[in-house]
């Protein structure tokens, strides 16, 4: 099915990324440093599994074929595999992925995979257990790399991993990723740190290009792939000696947003057509019942005319996005 969700520059729109949460229990250097705080938003509530549900519909009807669970720590919802299975039940939506902190998949990752997630995404900023422990704020590292082996267990052909790229923290170690990979069918995701509205003195002291890790693939032989309407907007590489495959997103770079295929809402039913935009468009008066999926895919189809070509980041516009809890990074 062709996406009717097109904008001004032709770019059509095939990914969802739902946040369902912005609460987190790990404490990251570059998003929570000081832990989660309630944005102030009295009496917020969540989106619930039947407005999760409508919206996944809507999307799907309009020719979404990916969501993405996001949030803050997703799997912090006690109806976590309830709201897989809810997506998973629309036949539209191939794909449905999570991004985690890993901290509940070894007790939990089968039982998502058996209500229908088939791809996930687990945060590990560092192979060494200390110095996880010092970007997270959380002495999980033996927790999340048990995780990784049960997805694997779980039927699970691949896992990706997300690594913020941070220099003089990480930026150095490519061949502990390397050599990690090498007999593991994991994509390694190298992102490069982003500024946000809370993180800019971080941001200034750590940021490194992704370009650097690039030049060092391909100088190893490394070669990148071609990228699918609904993937991710990760460049990916692979050598014939790496059961794994390193991916590089890197939003600095020139054109990132010529390929931009996603569409976020966030955990308060708001749509947010850019992770760095202005503000929302709220969809949550129209998740009330079935009988306004006509109304809510036009008002997200609208939408759709006020996407900017690109975002602002290289002049210091991060918009609303205070933390990458956010909205769901």
């Amino acid at each position: 099915m062709v996406s009717q969700l097109t904008d001004a520059y032709a770019r059509r729109f095939y990914y969802l990324r739902l946040s369902i949460t912005d609460v987190c229990n790990f404490r990251c250097t570059y998003c929570l440093p000081d832990g989660y705080r309630p944005n102030g938003l009295a009496n917020k509530s969540f989106l619930t599994c039947d407005e999760i549900r409508r919206v996944a519909s809507a999307f799907a009807a309009l020719g979404t074929e990916k969501v993405r669970l996001t949030g803050g720590e997703p799997t912090l919802r006690r109806d976590f595999t309830d709201i897989v299975r809810t997506v998973a039940d629309n036949d539209a939506i191939r794909q449905v992925a999570v991004t985690t902190n890993g901290y509940r998949m070894a007790r939990d990752v089968r039982a998502w995979r058996e209500a229908g997630l088939t791809h996930i995404n687990v945060s590990v900023d560092s192979l060494d257990a200390r110095q996880f422990h010092a970007i997270t704020g959380e002495d999980k590292f033996t927790q999340v790399m048990a995780g990784i082996d049960a997805a694997f267990e779980a039927g699970f052909e691949r896992v990706k991993v997300n690594t913020v790229l941070m220099r003089d923290v990480n930026h150095h170690q490519l061949d502990t990723f390397l050599a990690w990979i090498k007999p593991r069918p994991v994509q390694l995701r190298f992102i490069e740190l982003m500024e946000t509205g809370d993180g800019g003195s971080l941001f200034r002291k750590h940021h490194i290009s992704g370009a650097t890790v690039r030049d060092a693939l391909l100088e190893r032989g490394w070669t990148q792939q071609l990228r699918g309407r609904s993937d991710g907007p990760a460049q990916v590489f692979t050598h014939p000696d790496y059961a794994g495959q390193i991916g590089l997103i890197m939003p600095y770079e020139k054109d990132f947003c010529a390929s931009c295929n996603r569409l976020r809402v966030s955990s308060l039913g708001n749509l947010h057509l850019c992770l760095f935009g202005d503000g929302g468009i709220t969809l949550r008066d129209l998740l009330a019942s079935d009988d306004s999926q006509a109304e809510l895919q036009a008002r997200i189809a609208r939408a759709l005319a006020h996407k900017k070509q690109a975002h602002f980041l290289h002049e210091g516009n991060t918009g609303i996005t205070q933390n990458l809890s956010w909205i769901g990074g």
